[in-house]
């Protein structure tokens, strides 16, 4: 099967690499300068020219506070670009694997978020994210839409990453305690992708690992984890502060968790609890010497 992978060398996009070459598959991995997604319009030529079995698309906009002010971009990417992803898809006979967030809710619920809950996204990124999910399936019925949630790896910008080079360099660490979700390792994330690609399913799934904790418990768990992995940290505690004191352009979600009983079933998963792939992640980025 011949696969085409939107953000290769991105956090999540590289470990659905690193999971798809041992199988055999044949790799379409085109760079920003060959598939600008700030550019939908150029998209099917691309995707016509490799002609893909399988598209999956891990690229998106995904600064949260930026997109309050760079509207414009962020629904070119999140929308205009997957929705063209899509079409492209249905023109060649490729199926398509498309990834989604948490914050097309609003958080106001207390208990976990089903696939079939009423989005009600709070900003830019959130609707921008929504309209892409809806573009997406609106020109290509049969094909998967994963939301995600809180996501963190070795690659790329994240929270965890964050969290370390700040306490490394022994600034002080205040983090909202009023906001819950579920962090979930990219890499887990990935290999669910490859297993999902293999079935025959469509339409929408929400994946994250096991657990609930505050951005705060997160946050006092890497600090915890990264000391006993021998992390040279000079900040050792963090300051649990409300939302209200940490005012950001854009509203989040107060609570995002989601349901994945769905595709627990399909799949027969077992996801791991967000801690102990916590505990693997930072195992491989002390191991990584330019990875922070």
């Amino acid at each position: 099967m011949k696969i085409l992978v939107t953000g290769a060398d991105g956090q999540l996009g590289s470990e659905v690499v690193a999971r798809l070459r041992p199988t055999g598959h044949a790799l379409v991995l085109p760079s920003i300068a060959e598939l600008d997604l700030l550019r939908p319009g150029d998209i099917a030529a691309v995707v016509a020219e490799h002609r893909p079995d399988q598209i999956i698309n891990c690229a998106a906009y995904t600064q949260v506070d930026r997109a309050e002010s760079e509207a414009d971009a962020a629904f070119t990417i999140n929308r205009d670009a997957a929705g063209a992803l899509a079409a492209s898809a249905v023109a060649t006979g490729a199926r398509l694997l498309h990834v989604s967030t948490d914050f097309v809710f609003d958080g106001a619920q207390r208990v976990p978020y089903l696939e079939t809950d009423t989005p009600n996204p709070l900003g830019v990124y959130g609707r921008s994210k929504l309209e892409g999910e809806q573009a997406v399936l609106a020109a290509l019925p049969s094909a998967v839409v994963l939301r995600t949630a809180w996501v963190f790896g070795v690659h790329g910008h994240n929270f965890v990453k964050t969290m370390i080079r700040a306490a490394l360099a022994g600034r002080p660490l205040r983090v909202v305690d009023d906001q819950f979700g579920t962090p979930t390792w990219a890499a887990d994330l990935a290999g669910v992708i490859v297993r999902l690609i293999d079935t025959d399913a469509g339409g929408l799934f929400h994946f994250t690992s096991r657990g609930r904790t505050s951005w705060h418990g997160f946050a006092v768990a890497i600090l915890e984890e990264a000391a006993r992995l021998g992390f040279a940290l000079q900040t050792q505690t963090v300051e649990p502060i409300p939302t209200s004191g940490y005012p950001t352009p854009a509203r989040r979600p107060a609570s995002s968790m989601l349901d994945c009983g769905k595709i627990v079933s399909l799949l027969s998963l077992d996801p791991p609890d967000w801690r102990d792939s916590l505990k693997s992640m930072l195992g491989e980025l002390k191991a990584c010497a330019d990875c922070l």
